[in-house]
């Protein structure tokens, strides 16, 4: 495993970490994981040089709890392990009002009041049974935010009293620049956001910004959950409960298909899976700290994690691969909430 420093924080991060959200089957999103295959995974992970860990307040959340919640999970792994300090963990707070994403005109009152913050900073400590988080992140965001002063008080004082040592943002889907008056402040040292080849615009404006301002990016969704495996045909069906039922619905299933039938033919190395060619493609641009595919089981750690080895993909293949963008918004397409024109695809 190669390592990156995390922007500012002057933290090496491994460029594979593992996502989570798979990890704990989140009801209506994740399901089909088993807990002690999950358990195995990040054994394995870390056994293979991994130290970055990423996991969210919400991820396996439900009414009626039955199973743990990923950070229940990680804080037994934790255990198990017993070697915290070689680890770097980060969490997300949750937006208190429970929508994803943060729409614009929405008052940050409503979304991350000050005593919301620290309930959800501490329970995700007990959870995982630590008494620092190396990194929380704003689960959602709005630029317009940036002048309030309450966040910004109430950030610097956790820090102060240990329970957080940096802070950072999962931007909006496909806002990947909603974030850069924020930046400006100081207060924030890394960017979660969504990118992966069907998704570039982070190009335009996140990763300049981000290189000339030392931020730590961290790339989620670098699979396009799921679709650029390359693993499935016309007509496949998901797990019931697996939110992907919608998520590649209809058409857009085949055309999944076509696209990555074409990219697969871009691939040069002998052997490698379009899986590791897309993983590739994030850790060619230095600019990126981190990438996160979810990964719940021993054959996905140690396939992804194989490509932190060094080589990038070639400039040739790197400038084809811009006409291969597939610029959509899911959400507004399926959920009618998201029509509402306070929310902004960029």
């Amino acid at each position: 495993m190669r390592y990156r420093k995390l922007g500012k924080t002057n933290l090496e991060i491994s460029e594979v970490g593992i996502g989570t959200w798979q990890l704990a089957n989140d009801p209506g999103m994740w399901v089909g994981g088993n807990l002690n295959e999950s358990l195995r995974a990040l054994h394995k992970y870390v056994e293979l040089g991994g130290n970055f860990i990423d996991t969210a307040w919400v991820y396996g959340v439900a009414e009626k709890q039955e199973t743990p919640t990923s950070e229940e999970l990680i804080g037994k792994f934790l255990k198990e392990h017993g070697n915290r300090d070689k680890l770097i963990i980060a969490s997300k707070v949750a937006p208190k009002n429970w929508e994803w994403p943060a729409l614009k005109n929405v008052s940050m009152d409503e979304v991350f009041p000050t005593n919301h913050i620290d309930k959800l900073v501490n329970e995700s400590l007990s959870r995982l049974g630590i008494n620092t988080i190396d990194l929380i992140q704003f689960h959602v965001w709005q630029d317009d935010w940036v002048n309030l002063e309450e966040w910004k008080t109430t950030i610097k004082r956790i820090t102060k009293e240990g329970k957080v040592k940096h802070w950072g943002i999962s931007v909006n889907d496909y806002q990947p620049s909603n974030c850069l008056k924020t930046l400006d402040t100081g207060l924030i040292d890394t960017i979660q956001f969504i990118f992966n080849i069907f998704h570039q615009k982070p190009i335009e404006k996140l990763l300049p910004y981000a290189k000339k301002n030392n931020i730590g990016l961290i790339a989620r969704v670098p699979l396009d959950e799921g679709g650029l495996c390359g693993k499935w045909k016309k007509g496949h069906k998901f797990e019931e409960g697996d939110f992907r039922n919608s998520y590649f619905a209809k058409e857009r299933l085949d055309e999944l298909v076509t696209k990555t039938e074409k990219l697969t033919k871009l691939i040069k190395n002998e052997g490698e899976t379009l899986t590791e060619f897309a993983l590739r493609y994030i850790l060619s641009f230095e600019e990126i700290s981190t990438v996160i595919p979810g990964m719940r089981t021993i054959r996905y750690v140690e396939s992804n994690t194989s490509i932190s080895d060094g080589n990038k993909l070639d400039k040739e293949t790197m400038e084809t691969l811009k006409k291969h963008a597939w610029e959509r918004n899911f959400y507004s397409g399926h959920d009618p909430w998201l029509k509402d024109s306070n929310f902004v695809e960029e």
